[in-house]
């Protein structure tokens, strides 16, 4: 007996060339980087490839006539750490604060993630006018640290309610019961069950601040982090260097997700 399949609708077709147009728009130019940052010796920025090597990579940690990518890969790096370390504390820490009411506790929160609606670029010309009138000089661990933090916290903020609006108390109650204080509590009860999303939080504000540039750009000071010394170099650098720095920066940034994601998994066969 024949098997009969199915006519798919026309809205069907639409959908899966819209979605094949918009992983061409999205992967099509970080694909075009990774294959041009292979160029040979004599390579340019465009197509056709002029031979295979990684020359391009061996080039890039050697001196450059013009930018300071191991510096300013640093400055992200420590940046990006700080900014996860602070962010996943703070975040668990108001997370837990806020599961009961306080006076004013609506007003915090709105303070709390109204830089969620405010340009960024804005964010950063208001800190970087502050440190200015108060004739401070911006850096990368100050003035950038507390710029990305207005990204990053209401985003880690926000991950923790939804985390605790399903958290069973029930479990804490049982911890008390058998005689564990409040810190013993938090350590082996709340931590342990919390500590996937508390992961996702920390890769989450690790990535938005490595990769961050409009509340960079007028806080970090003199001293570049990576993303603004990329954008710099694409106005100075004419050889496929840059593009090798791109692929370097976008495998590493897979690298820490991978991480992240290794953690979470391992997480789960703990509890298991």
């Amino acid at each position: 007996m024949a098997i009969t399949r199915e006519k798919r609708p026309v809205a069907f077709y639409f959908l899966a060339a819209f979605f094949a147009l918009f992983v061409l728009f999205l992967y099509g130019p970080m694909l075009t980087i990774f294959i041009l940052s292979f160029q040979g010796p004599n390579g340019g920025l465009t197509f056709p490839m002029n031979g295979f090597s990684f020359h391009w990579f061996v080039n890039l940690f050697q001196q450059q006539a013009v930018g300071d990518f191991g510096g300013s890969f640093m400055r992200s790096l420590k940046l990006g750490l700080i900014v996860m370390v602070v962010t996943v504390v703070v975040s668990f820490m108001a997370g837990m604060a806020f599961r009961r009411r306080f006076r004013g506790d609506t007003v915090v929160f709105y303070l709390a993630i109204a830089s969620l609606i405010v340009p960024s670029i804005l964010i950063s010309l208001g800190i970087g006018l502050l440190f200015n009138i108060f004739e401070i000089q911006p850096h990368w661990y100050s003035s950038a640290l507390g710029a990305h933090l207005t990204w990053t916290f209401p985003f880690g903020l926000l991950i923790m309610f939804a985390v605790f609006n399903r958290f069973d108390p029930s479990f804490e109650e049982a911890a008390r019961d058998l005689g564990a204080s409040n810190w013993q509590t938090v350590r082996h009860v709340v931590l342990p069950m919390v500590a996937p999303s508390l992961i996702g939080v920390a890769m989450f504000s690790f990535t938005l601040s490595y990769d961050e540039f409009a509340r960079t750009l007028m806080t970090a000071g003199s001293l570049n982090t990576l993303p603004l010394e990329i954008y710099g170099m694409t106005t100075n650098v004419t050889t496929p260097v840059l593009y090798a720095l791109g692929t370097l920066t976008t495998v590493f940034s897979f690298v820490v997700i991978g991480l992240a994601f290794g953690a979470v998994v391992l997480l789960r066969r703990r509890k298991a």
